[in-house]
C-alpha cells in the first residue's frame, strides 16, 4: 500500500489526561490527500491503516452518520478510494483507557429515550474519570442508572459529546450508543448546537452586547488554566457572543452564546476583556476585583462569595437535532439555587446603593 499524504488537519479539542474538569467538545477530525499512487482500496480499510486506535465499527458508524466527506461530497461506507481524493472524516472520541464503575448517584435526569439522556449537572460534580477522580462522576452515576434500566444489557454504557467544567452546572447531552454519539459529533465539529449559558462577571460592561473572538490555548506555565493568545500557532479559534441580562454596578449578568467549545472558553474569554466570572479561583474572579474600599462592601462581597463557592456559571440551555428522530430539540434550565441566591443579593444591593460605573 502506497503511503499517503496527510494534510496536518486534525481537530481535537484538548489531552484529556491533563486538565482534570476540561470542557469542551469530544470529537476527532482528520483530513486526507490520497497519494497519487494508491489503488482502490475500501474507505474503512483506508482509514484503519492511517487513524490510531480507529476500530472498523467506529469508521462505519462515522460513514452512517455522514461524518466522512470525499471531495466535499457524503459517501456510503463500501466507498473505494481513488489517486487524489481529499477526504475528511469526523470521529466521536474514542472511549477513555479509565475503567469506569456504576455508582447509585442521584441525577438530574431531564430528558431520555433510547438515544440520549439530557441532564441538569450539579455544581461540584465531575463529568468523567481521571486524574485524581475515579469515582463519584457523572459517567459513574448514569452507568448504573442505564444498567438499573437495562438489566438485561450489560454493555448498555454513557457515551460523552461534551463537557462542562466540575464547578459549572447546568444542561449536558450524553447519548446512549456509538452512532448517536457519532451523529451527535458533527453537529458540534459543524458548529449547529444551540448552547447558552449565563454568567456573573466582575466589572460593568461598556455595551448591552459583543463578541470575543480570541485565540485559546494552554498556558505556558500553568497547564490547568487556559490562555489567550495572538499566535494561531499557539492557540485555537474560539469566538464567545454575549448580551448583558442586568447591571448591578460592579458586577454583571450576561448570557453567552457560543460557537466554539473550547477549554475553559468563557471563563478566559471574559478574563481576556478584563471582566472575570465572579469567584472563579483559577482566573483571578475570586479577588474583590472592583468596588469601594468601605468594610462593610468588603464584607458584602466575602458573603457573595460563601454563597457561591464557584465560578458563577451556568450552562443554561441546549438545542440539537436528535440523532434518532432527526428533528430539532431544545432544553432549558432554571438557575441552581446557589446562582439565584447570589443574583438577588446583588440585585438587592445594587438597588440600595448608589454605585457607580468604574470602569
Amino acid at each position: 500500500m502506497n503511503k499517503t499524504s496527510v494534510s496536518g488537519d486534525r481537530d481535537v479539542p484538548c489531552d484529556t489526561n491533563d486538565i482534570p474538569d476540561e470542557s469542551g467538545e469530544l470529537f476527532e477530525h482528520f483530513r486526507f490527500i490520497v497519494d497519487k499512487k494508491q489503488g482502490q482500496l475500501r474507505i474503512d480499510k483506508y482509514l484503519m491503516a492511517r487513524i490510531e486506535n480507529a476500530s472498523r465499527n467506529r469508521i462505519q458508524n462515522s460513514a452512517h452518520a455522514g461524518n466522512i466527506l470525499v471531495n466535499g461530497i457524503v459517501i456510503k461506507p463500501n466507498y473505494k478510494v481513488k489517486p487524489l481524493d481529499v477526504i475528511s472524516i469526523v470521529l466521536a472520541y474514542p472511549p477513555r483507557d479509565t475503567e469506569i464503575y456504576p455508582e447509585n448517584i442521584p441525577v438530574s435526569i431531564v430528558f431520555e429515550d433510547d438515544d440520549i439522556i439530557v441532564v441538569n449537572k450539579t455544581p461540584g460534580m465531575v463529568v468523567h474519570p481521571g486524574h485524581g477522580n475515579f469515582t463519584g462522576t457523572l459517567q459513574n452515576a448514569l452507568l448504573y442508572h442505564m444498567q438499573q434500566a437495562n438489566p438485561g444489557e450489560p454493555e448498555a454504557k454513557p457515551y460523552l459529546v461534551h463537557r462542562i467544567d466540575k464547578d459549572t452546572s447546568g444542561i449536558m447531552l450524553i447519548a446512549k450508543n456509538e452512532l448517536a454519539q457519532t451523529k451527535i459529533a458533527k453537529q458540534f465539529f459543524d458548529h449547529t448546537i444551540d448552547r447558552s449559558y449565563v454568567a456573573l462577571v466582575w466589572g460593568n460592561l461598556s455595551g448591552d452586547e459583543g463578541t470575543i473572538d480570541a485565540n485559546i490555548g494552554r498556558d505556558i506555565r500553568n497547564r490547568l488554566v487556559q490562555s489567550v493568545y495572538d499566535d494561531p500557532e499557539k492557540g485555537r479559534h474560539a469566538v464567545t457572543h454575549y448580551k448583558v441580562l442586568e447591571r448591578f454596578g460592579y458586577v454583571t449578568l450576561v448570557s453567552c452564546k457560543l460557537e466554539t467549545g473550547r477549554t475553559h472558553q468563557i471563563r478566559v474569554h471574559f478574563k481576556h476583556i478584563g471582566h472575570p466570572l465572579f469567584n472563579d479561583e483559577s482566573y483571578g474572579g475570586n479577588e474583590i476585583l472592583k468596588g469601594t474600599t468601605f468594610t462593610k462592601y468588603k464584607q458584602f462581597v466575602q458573603n457573595c462569595f460563601k454563597l457561591i463557592p464557584r465560578q458563577a456559571l451556568h450552562a443554561k440551555s441546549l438545542g440539537f437535532v436528535h440523532p434518532g428522530t432527526g428533528k430539532f430539540i431544545h432544553f432549558d434550565s432554571d438557575y441552581p439555587d446557589d446562582l439565584s441566591a447570589v443574583i438577588e443579593k446583588w440585585r438587592n444591593y445594587s438597588s440600595a446603593s448608589t454605585v457607580t460605573n468604574e470602569e
